[in-house]
Parts: structure tokens; C-alpha cells; sequence
């Protein structure tokens, strides 16, 4: 769980230089026409499209465009004949680091290509189906601001929804549960008051991979560049990130 934490801290750090990114608006369009699709367009019902339009709320996206982003889901709205899908692509980032990269695309050949170029000049390959895949597991995520919570109050209400794991940093509080939970575990935190900052699927690596500064650098530098590509919504890695590396990282 430690390793994950890393990874989720540096993501975090990273968020306000995200948000600079021209493409943050289509990420959040197509997360929620995705769960738009798959739950239904009430955010009331619906937690996946919930979180969804609240992060988008909250990096200022206009609310006409969440409204027809959440109306293409839904199949209300018609745009062209573009149909837009969710793939998980596996690979290798420098130094045979694992790599699952989860996209949402209108265009399968155009995300390859641009995947495997990425790919190559940052040191890494792309990867057959379960080349790495076997490497990960897929878990139910939800991260919310410690500062306002009480630590014991959210164990008991992970326990009850099927959590596996509870644990706390300095500003966080994360919970891990089985995928199949996460509809319980959501319903749990809501009757509670709590929102979660992050609430979705994720992959969990089994087991962290270890490097040093220099060559966790260069992994990082290959996940940001895939993240600067339109069609990736997240990168998961089993690399643990190090203070020393952490700190390197934030100079």
C-alpha cells in the first residue's frame, strides 16, 4: 500500500501543472460521458458520474459543457459518428518498469501510434495483452482530505462497506476495496456526509519496484509524457517513489 500512496502523492504534486494542460477540459468531458454511459445521467444515482462532474466543477470546466458531455453518455446528444471507448494498453517504461496505461479514445490507430512513439523515445516498449497485466490488480480507490475527518469514524465505515485496507497520511486518508465493493463502499461514505476527493477503479501493483534517483527520474519523465497525450487518463506503475526521489523530483 505504501508504494501506491507514493505514486498517488507525486499524482497529486502534480495536479496543478496538469491543470495547465490545454486537454484537461476533453479528459473531463470524456470521463464523464463514460460514466455517463455506464451508470446513467443522474449524478444523484450515479457515483462514478458524480465524482466525475464534481472534479470537472472544481478545474472550472463550464457547466454547459458537463451538461453535454453528460447528454453524449447518455445518448441524448449526437456528435458525428465518432464513438468513444475506454482501453487499457500494457507496456514497459524505461528500465522494464511496468506500465498500464487506461485511455478513452475516438480513434484506436491514431492512440497506438502516438502510445508506441511516446513509448519509444522515453526508453520503453508497448506490450502485448497481459504482458504486464499479471502484474496488477484492479481495486476500488477513494481518497479524502484528512483535515476535516475523523480517522476512526472512516475506518468503521470502510469495514462495513467491505474495505480492505484503511490508512492515513499527513493529509490523506485512502481506502482500498475489493472492485465488486465499490458501489457499497460509495453508498457507505455518501450516507455519511463524506466526499471523497478520488473515488474510482484503479490498478494496484503486487508488488513495488525499487530503483534509484536517477533512473526513477527517467520512469517519471515517460509518465508524464504519456499523460501529455489527449487520449491517456491515467498511468499505473508498481514504482515506488523515494523521498530522495521525491524530493529530486520536486526541484
Amino acid at each position: 500500500m505504501s508504494g501506491h500512496s507514493h505514486w498517488a502523492t507525486i499524482k497529486r504534486k502534480k495536479g496543478a501543472s496538469d491543470a495547465k494542460r490545454g486537454q484537461v477540459y476533453t479528459r473531463l468531458a470524456r470521463e464523464i460521458v463514460m460514466a455517463a454511459r455506464e451508470g446513467g445521467g443522474d449524478p444523484e444515482s450515479n457515483f462514478r458520474l458524480r465524482i466525475a462532474v464534481d472534479k470537472a466543477r472544481s478545474q472550472n470546466m463550464p457547466k454547459d459543457s458537463i451538461e453535454r458531455a453528460i447528454k453524449r453518455g447518455t445518448g441524448e446528444l449526437k456528435e458525428g459518428n465518432s464513438v468513444i471507448e475506454e482501453i487499457t494498453y500494457e507496456g514497459y517504461g524505461p528500465h522494464g518498469v511496468a506500465f498500464m496505461i487506461e485511455c478513452v479514445t475516438e480513434n484506436r490507430n491514431r492512440t497506438v501510434a502516438e502510445l508506441r512513439h511516446a513509448l519509444s523515445r522515453t526508453g520503453g516498449t508497448l506490450g502485448e495483452a497481459g504482458s504486464v497485466a499479471w502484474q496488477f490488480k484492479r481495486i476500488s480507490y477513494f481518497s479524502m482530505l484528512a483535515a476535516k475527518l475523523n480517522f476512526d469514524k472512516v475506518f468503521e465505515l470502510a469495514l462495513d462497506g467491505g474495505a480492505d485496507d484503511v490508512t492515513q497520511d499527513p493529509s490523506y486518508i485512502e481506502i482500498i476495496a475489493p472492485v465488486e465493493n465499490f458501489k457499497k463502499l460509495s453508498d457507505c461514505l455518501r450516507n455519511a456526509g463524506i466526499q471523497p476527493e478520488e473515488a474510482e477503479l484503479r490498478m494496484l501493483p503486487n508488488q513495488d519496484t525499487e530503483l534509484g534517483v536517477e533512473e526513477t527520474l527517467q520512469v517519471m519523465r515517460a509518465v508524464e509524457a504519456l499523460e501529455e497525450m489527449e487520449d491517456v487518463q491515467n498511468v499505473f506503475s508498481p514504482l515506488r517513489i523515494s523521498e530522495e526521489a521525491m524530493a529530486a523530483l520536486e526541484e
